[in-house]
């Protein structure tokens, strides 16, 4: 498998949960420059939440937030 953890080169978010006993974990890195990490369910919830607010698609290239 490929290593989906998110770059400055692959931006984006990665979670991964593998199994639903086991805590979740996320990270993300935004062409911006912005990157986060964050380890169990709720945290990662958080952290999706604020991908998806500041540094998602939506989120213009070489725009600050």
């Amino acid at each position: 498998m490929a290593d989906l953890t998110p770059s400055q080169a692959t931006p984006g978010l990665h979670v991964s949960k593998p199994s639903p006993d086991a805590p979740a974990t996320g990270s993300a890195v935004c062409h911006c420059g912005a990157s986060a990490t964050a380890s169990g369910d709720a945290q990662v919830r958080l952290l999706v939440q604020g991908w998806e607010a500041n540094h998602s698609s939506a989120h213009a290239k070489g725009g600050s937030k």
